[in-house]
């Protein structure tokens, strides 16, 4: 079995080096979507059931940032101040819009009321230009479920990353 022992120590700096070089092209092409979309999180995936059945739990959103009117029925991404997770739900009202903000009224499809409780103390409606963070253009169901996974049990995230390091320091040239 080969391992870090047995390695000259060029092998060894080739192998970090390409485990660099695939970490790098990674945060660059999430960055090149980030400045394609306009959005800070392009890709983002459904933690929740309250989009079914337009959206399963698990399945991965695409989201376009570049058009600011936003209309009712679109579906759009938004995050809550204070609150890191964000929400994928229906617009279902819109107010103001030319030469007043946007302002938007969401409801997820399953969810029996709007999402006035959901917005921050005291917030409305939300305000297309700073809550909204993209209106989802296309989606692959199920995709993101292995983000799911690793968000609810740490432990796998750890053995994922261990085996991806094993296996560039085993990697043969």
């Amino acid at each position: 079995m080969l391992g870090l022992t047995n390695m000259q120590p060029r092998q060894l700096a080739t192998q970090v080096l390409n485990f660099a070089l695939v970490l790098s092209t990674a945060f660059m092409l999430w960055k090149g979507l980030s400045v394609a979309t306009d959005s800070p999180s392009p890709i983002v995936v459904v933690l929740s059931g309250s989009m079914e059945p337009a959206f399963q739990r698990g399945d991965l959103l695409l989201l376009w940032n570049r058009g600011s009117d936003t209309q009712i029925g679109e579906i759009v991404v938004y995050n809550v101040k204070g609150k890191d997770i964000p929400i994928v739900h229906r617009v279902i009202r819109r107010f103001g819009g030319g030469k007043s903000p946007l302002r938007l009224l969401t409801k997820g499809d399953n969810n029996n009321a709007d999402d006035t409780e959901l917005y921050a103390v005291g917030q409305p409606f939300l305000n297309r230009k700073e809550d909204v963070v993209g209106s989802v253009v296309g989606y692959i169901p199920f995709v993101g479920y292995v983000t799911i996974l690793l968000s609810e049990y740490p432990w796998l995230k750890q053995v994922m990353l261990g085996m991806m390091g094993l296996m560039v320091v085993l990697q043969r040239e």
